[in-house]
């Protein structure tokens, strides 16, 4: 029940119906014994701007958001975090006490948090190859760079759009072609599936593991299903694998503390809810 007193935050896309944000930040939010409230915001691209002005009068704190709006909300925020503007995209927005709105970028703070938490790697230890050019490799690629990881590989259909990431987030990328994606598994430290194949509903990922090292952990960024076909092969083959919903986890506390005054506690007890929410 909310009163004139509860904090209010949310999660802004279209459609949003499918967001597990309202189960993740609500479970959170009844740990913590906080007066908040976390509420899904179905929006059209169309008045987006609209919405993200009406948040401060509406007495929200802030917003977390998600597709389609991650590029036109880092446009539309009065003050962007640099990381966000090298990714151009902000997926986290603080209401100000001016009522101006700060966006920045979480997406790669989860991301490492993550592989940190479930799999000991650590970025200098040798090269990454990062799978898809698209806007959540952008995130992967600015966390893997500042983190002083030596050499990226990024492989992507379109090798030009790959070179045009690659030099937009600048540090130490190479761009190739998904021909090319067997030579730059081969003495890698790490792998990163960054696009939606072998996703629920899309196409398989269709590449062998036969080059990469069996001591390189696996990622998979998305968590529908839970045990990609990747992360399944890999295990297969010794590696150490880390599912995607880690992530999707991690990049919503830095949200939360900001919001409600509280750093949460991502753990198994969080995983369960947010599987059954």
């Amino acid at each position: 029940m909310t009163t004139g007193t509860t904090k209010l935050a949310g999660v802004l896309g279209w459609p949003v119906s499918h967001s597990k944000s309202p189960a993740l930040h609500g479970h959170w939010l009844a740990r913590y014994g906080i007066d908040g409230a976390y509420l899904p915001l179905a929006v059209k691209p169309e008045v987006l701007e609209q919405a993200l002005r009406a948040l401060p009068v509406m007495g929200f704190r802030g917003v977390n958001i998600t597709v389609p709006h991650k590029e036109e909300a880092c446009r539309l925020c009065d003050t962007v975090d640099p990381q966000a503007k090298k990714i151009g995209a902000v997926n986290t927005i603080r209401v100000e006490e001016d009522g101006s709105l700060f966006g920045w970028n979480t997406d790669g703070i989860g991301f490492l948090r993550n592989l940190a938490s479930n799999s000991g790697w650590k970025g200098p230890a040798g090269p990454a190859v990062v799978l898809g050019a698209g806007g959540a490799s952008r995130a992967v690629l600015a966390a893997l760079v500042e983190t002083g990881v030596p050499e990226i590989r990024l492989v992507n259909r379109t090798v030009e759009k790959a070179e045009r990431v690659a030099a937009e987030i600048g540090g130490p990328i190479q761009s190739m072609g998904f021909d090319s994606v067997e030579q730059a598994m081969d003495g890698a430290a790490l792998l990163v599936n960054t696009t939606s194949l072998g996703m629920s509903g899309q196409p398989p990922l269709d590449i062998s593991l036969d080059t990469l090292p069996a001591s390189a952990v696996v990622t998979d960024i998305v968590y529908s299903p839970l045990e990609t076909p990747l992360l399944v092969m890999a295990e297969g083959r010794g590696n150490k694998t880390v599912d995607g919903l880690g992530m999707l986890l991690h990049q919503a506390a830095p949200g939360f503390a900001a919001w409600f005054g509280r750093e949460p506690e991502v753990d198994q007890e969080l995983r369960d809810a947010v599987l059954a929410g």
